[in-house]
């Protein structure tokens, strides 16, 4: 297992070999933005030009063989509400999305599912056997409240079984630069039902240093996926911020890169 940099005709973005499926993690790397959001930022509500935030969505969405009005996106609450999508759920670029999901499900054929991501986890799951797909937005308060339960069993409902299931954990904040109060380690340990062995440092200060990527990969294992199922990048989007869309280490003032699949 592995993650690979891609970069076609500029636009840089990371798969994962454990996915089957056309997929992509981007980068900042790519687009026509400007300024504070160059340059390819995929946030519509954050100040960027709409106009480049559209041309940025084409060159993505060609990448998974879709027009920019094709695809679902999250609309993200920091909950862990998952959303079955449908071809009725395809997006108009830029117009207002009509739910609240931090994760989408599918079986739907040529439908890319895109949820947003500048420092919390993005999880791509795949049942290759039985044809379905998630793209599901772990930041700790989602993934505490156990939105990747949430998925499985959106995806089991489509027939997916969690034997068969692939995940891919993209680039995110990395116990490096996840700096955290006690609340945290608190909530992940009610969530994993005390399985944290490993999952964070204490400081001497009294800070954790949390692992947040590892402890969604341990939940996936705890649902069924197989250990060799379960690729986690290994890339710190706040380390990386010349690569990758860190809030924390722009305090705010920046884009979004999304994580992105589909079932051709």
């Amino acid at each position: 297992m592995a993650f690979v940099e891609h970069n076609e005709n500029g636009l840089v973005y990371m798969t994962s070999s454990v996915l089957t499926a056309r997929h992509a993690f981007t980068t900042r790397l790519g687009g026509v933005s400007t300024g504070v959001f160059e340059s390819l930022n995929l946030g519509s509500n954050r100040g960027d030009d709409p106009e480049a935030v559209r041309e940025n969505y084409r060159r993505v969405c060609a990448l998974m063989g879709a027009g920019i009005d094709d695809a679902a996106v999250t609309k993200q609450v920091h909950e862990n509400a998952v959303r079955t999508v449908t071809e009725a759920d395809r997006h108009v670029c830029l117009s207002t999305v009509p739910y609240e999901a931090d994760g989408l499900v599918t079986a739907a054929k040529g439908l890319p599912l895109f949820c947003f991501i500048a420092d919390c986890t993005p999880v791509l799951l795949q049942d290759p056997k039985n044809g379905v797909i998630a793209a599901v937005h772990c930041g700790w308060r989602s993934s505490a409240a156990d939105i990747l339960g949430e998925a499985v069993e959106k995806m089991r409902a489509l027939g997916a079984e969690p034997s068969e299931l692939r995940a891919a954990l993209g680039p995110a904040l990395g116990r490096c630069c996840f700096e955290t109060d006690g609340d945290v380690p608190e909530a992940i340990s009610s969530w994993l039902g005390g399985e944290v062995a490993g999952l964070w440092d204490q400081r001497a200060d009294g800070k954790y240093m949390v692992d947040l990527r590892a402890a969604n990969a341990r939940r996936l294992r705890q649902l069924g996926l197989r250990e060799e199922h379960i690729d986690v990048s290994t890339e710190c989007t706040r380390c990386l911020h010349d690569k990758y869309w860190s809030h924390r280490y722009t305090k705010g003032e920046r884009g979004s890169q999304a994580a992105v699949i589909v079932i051709e």
